[in-house]
């Protein structure tokens, strides 16, 4: 993707107002002291302050090296960075919901164990076969809504509920099982003792936010985000960088699909819905992070571990399985409410 022209570049006046999809900074971020250094990390101290408060209340407990690794370990939280990563690369460039990135994710899963184990595949081509099926996936849905021009919601949940029905066809219904051993070290090879894919996960959002930040690709996403139209008119490809996004969601969804399976040796596609509410807590958490009001890859990531644990510090306290739902459900209103009102103070 070439560079705009420095004429053509975008200026603050140019891009305002902006779109939700990458959203604006506040203005509270642009003044000085302790006021800026309050917008970019109040999540941040009330994340320390929930670790405290558990550490006090749990000691015996929350105060585990095994705890730790529930919260940045855990294959739950290397699933969530790369189905958030996913769907920031839509959001970014101005599509605002993918909610076909968690079926896309388990179709990757359930395909690479259908075909080695059942059809005798090696786990090369299994995967190989498996992260261009979703890659596959992400394009059509880029061509359905930036060709066709149909709307992104439907094509997305449509597109979702359809590989959610092909997961649970291939699979019979059945959490399918059986991967080589040895392959579990793809994801779960200890490093620092924590498991590789933390570290994975870490360099993919690291990346992302170099690209974003640093690169002419990560500019004109964003300037596609923020105008389509001013975007068109300044030489930016705009056709070719929204389908790239979803094609590269789906590649994204691919792998951390096939990371997932790797490390539990198979899959349940019946589990992939469960991380759809998650996503998008963390993913508009996130834009309470860092960059207020802005979607951005390092406060997503700090939103995952957020999250993680808030619901682990709630269980440890006794609380059952239906605190998951809420407490993800409750961070989702209240990032977004969060994530309005910075974006209506900024106009």
């Amino acid at each position: 993707m070439s560079e705009m022209p420095t004429a053509a570049r975008p200026t603050t006046g140019v891009m305002s107002p902006p779109s939700p999809a990458s959203g604006p900074v506040a203005p509270v971020v642009r003044d000085g002291g302790p006021a800026r250094f309050a917008s970019r990390f109040a999540v941040v101290g009330v994340w320390i302050g929930l670790a405290a408060l558990f550490a006090v209340l749990r000691p015996d407990t929350f105060l585990t090296s095994g705890s730790l690794k529930v919260i940045f370990g855990s294959q739950n939280q290397s699933a969530l960075v790369f189905l958030t990563a996913a769907l920031l690369c839509t959001i970014v460039v101005g599509e605002f919901v993918d909610m076909s990135i968690a079926s896309n994710f388990g179709l990757a899963a359930i395909m690479l164990t259908i075909l080695n184990v059942n059809h005798g595949w090696s786990v090369g081509a299994a995967v190989l076969a498996s992260v261009v099926l979703s890659t596959a996936v992400g394009a059509v849905n880029g061509w359905l809504v930036v060709k066709a021009g149909v709307n992104t919601i439907v094509v997305t949940l449509g597109m979702g509920t359809f590989l959610l029905g092909i997961a649970l066809w291939v699979s019979d219904l059945m959490p399918v099982s059986g991967l080589p051993t040895g392959f579990k070290d793809v994801a779960l090879l200890p490093v620092a003792n924590l498991p590789i894919s933390f570290f994975y996960g870490l360099a993919l959002m690291l990346g992302f936010a170099y690209v974003l930040h640093f690169t002419p690709l990560g500019r004109n996403m964003r300037f596609v985000g923020e105008s389509r139209e001013v975007s068109r008119l300044a030489g930016v490809r705009v056709t070719r960088l929204r389908i790239g996004a979803f094609t590269t969601g789906g590649l994204i969804a691919g792998v951390g699909g096939v990371l997932s399976a790797a490390a539990t040796g198979g899959f349940d596609p019946n589990v992939s819905q469960s991380y759809l509410l998650p996503i998008f807590a963390a993913t508009f958490l996130g834009t309470a992070i860092l960059q207020p009001g802005r979607f951005n890859p390092i406060g997503t990531l700090i939103a995952v571990f957020f999250l993680a644990t808030g619901v682990l510090g709630l269980q440890l306290l006794g609380a059952t399985s239906w605190v998951t739902s809420v407490f993800y459900g409750g961070v989702l209103v209240i990032a977004v409410t969060i994530s309005t009102v910075l974006r209506n103070r900024s106009r």
